[in-house]
């Protein structure tokens, strides 16, 4: 009862946070009870005779803690207690402010995960910033008819609340751009899954497909090739050459200023450039690239690079890999972005593209308006995604000949003329090959995991129960057989480039070996040369000695003199050497045999042949 009452007083004090401990016994230092004087429990049982424990507890009464001289201390208050706080304090402060956290606003660890589509703020803190005026195709077909819809982001809000019609075997729409209100309007239309809607804004996302209630997720990268124009470039020759002229006289008026005023303006380069905390310019690129973590603003002419798609945080090592990539020298780079996209129950594709959708779109609408294709025949959804899949790894074709070209003619300096430099550009070229195969070689099991999901609905069965709501989605077997050469695709992209990276590596290590045997060789002919001096200064210096009489250096005759240095340069240079001349003849005579062989052979081929021939003439 006493602590009870301790602790309801306790919790009604509003200034107490916590709970007070019971107060300690009054303990006289100087006036200790000796052992005799301790009483004992008689329930508790007794413990055995144990002559080490006695002196122990001996030890403990008779020996003075303090002498009798020290002062008395008073009993301690309870106020007086240190109390123990309700809340730790952190023993290390979390970081709030990383740049990855800048690129996903909103998101914080321990945060609900997913987007709700059908609240206007996604069910979080704050609305989601992104917004921009998305390119929207809508394509509904069916074996005898087809309709394209181009639309924007409000026709788009209006035309997903009108029924669907009824001659539509098959709906797919295309998002070129990602923009909020659409995804928020496709999200509640087709009820999608509040993790895949927050997949689709994070563009940060590996490949996979995930499998929900009446939709299935997908997310691939689009890697494609793109040419970089100069921001001076002319259609007219003329005005090209004016451009010309007028460049070379204002470099030419800069260079002459600056000799007149005496400063020297540095050439920054791109590390110096990086190390003083400018941002290089890369030339050749007219258009403008944004860093998108989250998607930025659709820009039609912004171009996100190979190095800038899921890179670090580390500006100035993107910089440098983005002006020094292989491709940079031939005016190309490589463009990448995610692709989401839906397969839903009812027969509706749904493909968020950030800026490539023309490229993936273009064969496609192609085949659909033909009545003859196969496409247009079977009025299948997942036969939709497969062609998507497909043109996005026929975009990636290019990217792996490109790099097999430059590495081509990589390869030619490298046998021709080895230099370090040349590493450096294989090193890039490697790191460029790896990221590439990161985001080609997951969609083998992208389509892998589609096979896997083949309905085992017959042919008849598969058409009746496409735009079934409630049959889940469908992979028919015709869609399993075609993902089957988009697999074959995937596969040849993927050995290219493992080819090329090994290609790569050798040639690394060629360019060091070539070097440290160029090096191995010098150091030889230079030790050959000294074996040769070697004797001869010995002999120089000793007949310069100052001798009192010396007959043969009073005549001035030097032949005494070579008479005795030859013999001795010959005895050292066989004696120092005689590894290397054993190795050199035994290499001769072998390489005799070796073609005296070659020759016999070459002469009794010759004469089996001018044989054949005559019994040839002979018969005709």
């Amino acid at each position: 009862m006493a602590r009870s009452s301790s602790r309801s007083s306790s919790s009604s004090d509003s200034s107490m946070a916590t709970e007070s401990f019971p107060p300690f016994a009054n303990f006289d230092y100087t006036n200790r009870p000796s052992a005799s004087h301790i009483p004992s429990t008689s329930s508790a049982p007794m413990a055995p005779e144990n002559p080490r424990a006695q002196n122990r507890v001996q030890l403990k009464v008779d020996v003075p803690l303090a002498p009798k001289s020290a002062p008395h201390i008073p009993q301690l208050s309870p106020s007086a207690i240190l109390r123990r706080r309700n809340t730790r304090s952190n023993t290390f402060r979390t970081l709030e402010e990383f740049e990855d956290f800048e690129s996903r606003p909103g998101w914080r660890p321990g945060a609900e995960p997913g987007i709700d589509p059908k609240k206007p703020d996604g069910g979080q803190d704050a609305a989601p910033n992104l917004h921009a005026e998305c390119q929207i195709t809508v394509v509904d077909f069916s074996q005898d008819d087809l309709t394209i819809h181009e639309l924007s982001n409000s026709q788009l809000i209006e035309f997903v609340k009108q029924p669907q019609p009824s001659w539509v075997k098959c709906r797919w729409i295309s998002v070129n751009g990602l923009s909020w209100d659409v995804i928020q309007a496709l999200g509640e239309y087709k009820d999608l899954h509040r993790l895949a809607i927050e997949d689709i804004m994070n563009t940060r996302n590996r490949t996979k497909v995930d499998w929900y209630p009446g939709h299935a997720f997908l997310i691939l990268t689009c890697l494609k090739l793109v040419r970089l124009d100069d921001d001076d470039e002319s259609s007219d020759e003329e005005s090209d050459e004016e451009d010309i002229d007028k460049t070379l006289l204002r470099k030419a008026g800069k260079k002459l200023r600056q000799l007149v005023r005496r400063k020297r303006v540095p050439d920054l380069g791109p590390e110096s450039s990086i190390e003083k905390g400018r941002r290089p310019s890369l030339a050749g690129l007219s258009s403008t690239r944004q860093s998108t973590g989250l998607s930025d603003t659709f820009n039609p002419n912004t171009v996100r690079t190979l190095q800038r798609y899921h890179a670090v945080p580390n500006t100035a090592r993107t910089e440098y890999m983005e002006k020094h990539s292989a491709l940079a020298t031939k005016g190309l780079a490589v463009s990448a972005e995610q692709v989401a996209m839906f397969i839903t129950s009812d027969n509706t594709v749904i493909a968020f593209f950030e800026q490539s959708a023309d490229n993936v779109e273009e064969p496609i609408l192609a085949r659909l308006q033909s009545p003859t294709t196969i496409l247009r025949k079977c009025c299948d959804a997942s036969m939709v995604a497969q062609a998507i899949i497909d043109a996005i790894i026929d975009l990636a074709i290019p990217v792996g000949t490109c790099y097999n070209d430059i590495v081509g003619d990589l390869e030619l300096d490298v046998l021709t003329h080895p230099n370090v430099k040349h590493t450096k550009s294989l090193y890039i070229i490697i790191s460029e090959i790896n990221k590439l195969f990161s985001f080609v070689n997951p969609i083998q099991a992208l389509i892998n995991s589609l096979r896997d999901h083949k309905t085992k609905l017959s042919q008849e069965d598969v058409y009746r129960e496409l735009q079934n709501p409630l049959g889940g989605v469908i992979i028919t077997p015709l869609t399993y057989t075609y993902l089957g050469d988009v697999y074959d695709h995937c596969v040849l992209i993927t050995e290219n480039l493992t080819q090329i990276k090994e290609s790569a590596n050798h040639m690394i290590d060629l360019i060091f070996n070539t070097i440290a045997t160029y090096q191995n060789e010098s150091m030889k002919q230079l030790t050959i040369v000294t074996i040769i001096f070697l004797p001869l200064t010995f002999i120089t210096g000793y007949f310069g000695q100052n001798f009192g009489t010396f007959p043969e250096a009073e005549d001035h005759n030097s032949g005494y003199f070579w008479k005795i240095a030859i013999p001795v340069v010959l005895g050292t240079v066989i004696l120092l050497m005689r590894d290397i001349i054993s190795e050199s003849l035994s290499t001769f005579y072998q390489r005799r045999y070796i073609l005296g062989v070659r020759r016999k052979k070459r002469e009794r081929t010759m004469r089996n042949r001018k044989q054949d021939r005559s019994r040839l003439a002979k018969a005709s």
